[in-house]
């Protein structure tokens, strides 16, 4: 039977107004694939970013643009020629591996050579606010094993001490979204280094983080922005212990898990991350979660209402998807 494309947009509410540097948010807009075929559906999620030149348009038209060929059965494979990594491939990638887990009625963790899945810890990320505002997040959640602190603006080194003095036991990821300079970044680093930051993500803009290779410190970098697929890993070893891995940059799973071996081969330490979706976008990522050194995998846990039925999070420890939502 001939395979039915269906393309949908949806708005899920934040729980709270979301900051980074680049901005403020106060819902998730994504876009859902759904593929049926003799009765059976595949669905797959992504969340259009900007920073990347997308646009709800034009995700949701790259995805029209091979109607025609997804319609006729092209595969996983044919895709990643079709469209270039990003968001719109994630989704029709990810709704293709759904589809074809349910249409054999195997996990979809044996489609990829996985024994099975387990649970992970995801950190939980706090947004960009005033040290003092930051702090009392920070403390509010406590409780919690890992948390992931928004930066990247004036202030930073109030916000980081702020932020460990309210939540002295967790382990603190920084995230600075490309945020820093050459003029603040060791002042910074210095920050992370005397709270015992366990992690920083993206600290320069890409493209202009050479600078990286010749800084010392003793906090692990992570790439985010200056990695999306294997293309580029090799060149950026002297830069970063870690690489950041997002479905919505590798334009799918297919990909990611080819950036896993690409980069574990290299050296490159892992951490699985995801933009502000629901629990159909952080399904898929489950699968990458066992290679990883961090999971971040909270996009959820941001919303006012998640999708039913849903991933299944027990504080921060997220248990694998049930084949009612994906795989």
């Amino acid at each position: 039977m001939r395979r039915v494309l269906t393309v949908a947009v949806e708005r899920f509410a934040l729980a709270q107004p979301f900051a980074i540097a680049r901005g403020i948010k106060t819902e998730s807009v994504v876009v859902m694939a759904t593929v049926m075929q003799d009765g059976v559906r595949g669905r797959g999620e992504c969340v259009p970013y900007g920073r990347y030149g997308e646009s709800l348009e034009s995700v949701v038209a790259q995805i029209e643009s091979i109607r025609p060929q997804l319609e006729a059965g092209a595969s996983r494979g044919v895709l990643q020629g079709l469209l270039p990594a990003g968001a719109a491939r994630n989704a029709v990638d990810c709704a293709l591996w759904d589809l074809e887990a349910k249409r054999l009625e195997v996990p979809v963790a044996s489609l990829a050579g996985l024994h099975r899945l387990a649970p992970a810890t995801t950190a939980f990320t706090l947004s960009l606010d005033s040290p003092d505002r930051m702090a009392a997040a920070a403390a509010a959640a406590s409780h919690r094993p890992v948390l992931k602190i928004k930066l990247g603006c004036d202030g930073d080194v109030a916000r980081i001490a702020a932020v460990r003095a309210a939540a002295p036991e967790a382990t603190l990821i920084v995230d600075a979204n490309e945020g820093w300079t050459s003029d603040t970044l060791a002042e910074n680093l210095a920050a992370c280094e005397k709270a015992g930051v366990a992690l920083v993500e993206q600290p320069l803009p890409a493209g202009q983080d050479a600078l990286l290779a010749t800084i010392r410190t003793t906090v692990p970098l992570c790439a985010d922005e200056s990695v999306h697929t294997r293309e580029g890993l090799a060149a950026l070893r002297d830069r970063y212990g870690l690489i950041n891995v997002k479905l919505d940059k590798t334009g799918g799973l297919t990909e990611a898990l080819a950036v896993c071996t690409e980069a574990e081969a290299l050296g490159f330490g892992l951490f699985v991350g995801c933009m502000v979706g629901t629990s159909l976008a952080m399904a898929p990522a489950m699968l990458l979660a066992a290679r990883a050194r961090f999971v971040d995998l909270d996009g959820p846990l941001l919303l006012a209402q998640d999708r039913d039925p849903g991933l299944h999070y027990d504080g921060s420890i997220i248990h694998p998807p049930t084949a009612d939502l994906w795989g």
